[in-house]
């Protein structure tokens, strides 16, 4: 068998295990991304409540 041609199959196998180990870090990076991005936003719905003292915001009788 030529060398040139055990060359480029090395050569492409070692691509194809490159791309595959860059799609799996881009999909973790996407995936980091989007925990931090729910992460904020539920903060952000929840601090709203933070700055008030004990017992304001809970329950609120309507009945009176």
């Amino acid at each position: 068998m030529d060398m040139a041609l055990v060359a480029s199959a090395l050569a492409l196998q070692a691509g194809k295990t490159q791309s595959q180990i860059g799609a799996a870090i881009m999909k973790s990076n996407a995936d980091m991304e989007k925990s931090s991005v729910l992460t904020l936003l539920g903060a952000a719905q929840q601090s709203s409540q933070a700055n008030l003292g004990a017992g304001v915001g809970g329950n609120l009788d309507i009945a009176a």
